[in-house]
C-alpha cells in the first residue's frame, strides 16, 4: 500500500492506495477497525486517509536490519492487539510490515502462542499456508524458536519470493522524519533504551469531547509514546505506571483542620479536563490527560526568557483545558496551575507562591512578548495558554474553592 506520490514508480495496474483501502475491505465483507504499521518509515503513505474512514491506525516500529522484534515491540504488539480486540470482538485487526512477511509474520505467530496457546511450529505453519511463503528469514525462524520452541527444531526458509533479490530487501524503510513534519505524527528511528513498564494503550483517544481542535493528534507511535510517558513519571518521582499527576482531595471533618496548619490559596473550580503539559523542544510539546494518553500538540511555541531564540525543554506543567465562549464563538483554553520541572530544574520542590511566580515570568511572559513583537500569531495556535490565579484563604467566601497548600 502505497501514496498517489509513488505512481510514477508503479505500474497503474499495480497501485494500491490508502484510499483504496475501505471499499476493498467492503468487497471482502471485512469490518477493520485498527491497523497496525510495523514499519520503520512515515513516506509510504498518509495515515489521514486510514483514519478519515474511521479505522484506528496505530504505528508500532520495528527496525528490521537484522533485528528482530524485540521483546518490547511483540509485547506491545500482543497488549494492543488483545485492548482492541476485548472492546471491538466483531472487528478485524489489519497489520502490516513493507513488504507483510517477516516483522508481520514473527508477530501475528508470536501473538498465537503466548494468547491462544498454538505451538510456535503451527503458528509459523499456519502463516506460511495464510501468506505464502511465509516468514522467509532464518534469524526471525531462529528467534521464534528460541522464544517458543528449541531452537534446535527451526524449519529450513523457503525460498525467498521471486521479487525479492536480497534477503533484506523488506527492510529498506528507515527514514529520519520528524515530529511536526507534514508526512507524518510522531516518529522516531532510535530505540528507547529505558526503562520499560506496562502501559495501558488507550486508542482513539478524544482530546477535547464536543470540539475539533486543530493542530492536535493522538500519539501511537512506539517507542515514542512510551518515552514520553516515562520522562513524565521520571520528572514527578512516579515509581508505578499510568499518569503521574497529583489527585484531587475532598474536602472533609478530617482534613479542613489543615487550613489551620498551613498557608493555603484558593481558585475557583473549573468544569476543564485535566492534563499535563511536556515542553521538550520546538514542536516538542505534548498533552497528557488521566487516562496516560498523548497527544502531540503544534503551532505552539515555549521561548526562553533569557535568549527567545532557544525554545524551552525539560519543562513539565499542569493545568486544565476548559472551554470558552467569546462573541459566541468556542475559545479552547489551557490553564497552568502548577509547573513541577522548569529546564530540568525541580521548581516542583519549591513552595507554591516560588511555583506560581515561576509559572507567569518564566512560561507566560515570554509568550506575551513575541505576541507583542508580532514573532508569535495566536490566531494560528491551537489554543490560548494563560495562568489561573490563586488567592490568600482569606477570600475563599469569594471563589468556588480549589485549595491547594503554599508549602507542597
Amino acid at each position: 500500500m502505497l501514496g498517489p506520490k509513488y505512481d510514477d514508480k508503479v505500474a497503474e495496474e499495480y497501485r494500491f492506495h490508502p484510499s483504496m483501502l475501505c471499499n476493498y475491505l467492503k468487497s471482502l465483507k471485512i469490518n477493520m477497525g485498527l491497523l497496525i504499521d510495523l514499519t520503520n518509515t512515515t513516506r509510504f503513505y498518509d495515515r489521514t486517509e486510514i483514519e478519515k474512514d474511521g479505522i484506528v491506525y496505530v504505528k508500532l516500529q520495528c527496525k528490521g536490519h537484522g533485528e528482530c522484534p524485540t521483546p518490547e515491540n511483540t509485547e506491545t504488539f500482543i497488549r494492543i492487539c488483545e485492548q482492541f480486540h476485548s472492546k471491538n470482538p466483531t472487528k478485524f485487526i489489519g497489520v502490516h510490515c513493507t513488504h507483510g512477511f517477516n516483522r508481520t509474520g514473527f508477530l501475528i505467530s508470536a501473538f498465537l502462542v503466548e494468547k491462544l496457546d498454538w505451538s510456535i511450529e503451527a503458528s509459523v505453519a499456519s502463516f506460511a499456508q495464510s501468506r505464502p511463503p511465509g516468514i522467509y528469514k532464518l534469524d526471525y525462524l531462529k528467534e521464534l524458536f528460541r522464544r517458543y520452541g528449541d531452537v534446535a527444531d527451526t524449519p529450513a526458509p523457503p525460498p525467498l519470493p521471486e521479487w525479492c533479490f536480497e534477503e533484506d530487501e523488506e527492510d529498506g524503510d528507515e527514514d529520519n522524519c520528524k515530529l511536526g513534519t507534514p508526512e507524518s505524527e510522531a516518529c522516531s528511528s532510535t530505540s528507547f533504551s529505558g526503562k520499560r513498564r506496562k502501559e495501558h494503550i488507550k486508542l482513539g483517544a478524544v482530546f477535547l469531547e464536543g470540539i475539533s481542535v486543530k493542530h492536535v493528534i493522538q500519539v501511537t507511535v512506539q517507542p515514542k509514546l512510551g518515552e514520553i510517558q516515562l520522562k513524565c513519571q521520571q520528572f514527578c518521582g512516579w515509581k508505578g505506571t499510568g499518569f503521574p499527576g497529583a489527585q484531587p482531595i475532598s474536602m472533609d471533618e478530617q482534613n479542613i483542620k489543615l487550613l489551620e496548619q498551613k498557608p493555603y490559596k484558593v481558585s475557583w473550580k473549573a468544569d476543564g479536563t485535566r492534563y499535563m503539559m511536556l515542553i521538550d523542544g520546538k514542536n516538542e510539546v505534548y498533552m497528557i490527560d488521566r487516562d496516560n494518553s498523548v497527544f502531540h500538540v503544534s503551532n505552539l511555541e515555549f521561548p526562553f526568557r533569557k535568549d527567545p531564540r532557544v525554545h524551552l525543554e525539560n519543562t513539565l506543567l499542569d493545568g486544565e483545558m476548559i472551554i470558552d465562549k467569546v462573541n459566541g464563538q468556542v475559545v479552547p483554553r489551557y490553564l497552568i496551575y502548577d509547573i513541577i520541572k522548569f529546564n530540568a530544574k525541580p521548581v516542583g520542590e519549591c513552595d507554591f507562591n516560588i511555583r506560581l511566580s515561576c509559572i507567569e515570568k518564566e512560561i507566560i511572559l515570554p509568550r506575551h512578548d513575541k505576541v507583542k513583537n508580532g514573532q508569535i500569531d495566536k490566531a494560528q495556535e491551537p489554543f490560548s495558554v494563560r495562568n489561573k490565579p490563586f488567592f490568600d484563604i482569606h477570600i475563599a467566601k469569594k471563589v468556588k474553592i480549589f485549595l491547594i497548600s503554599a508549602e507542597l
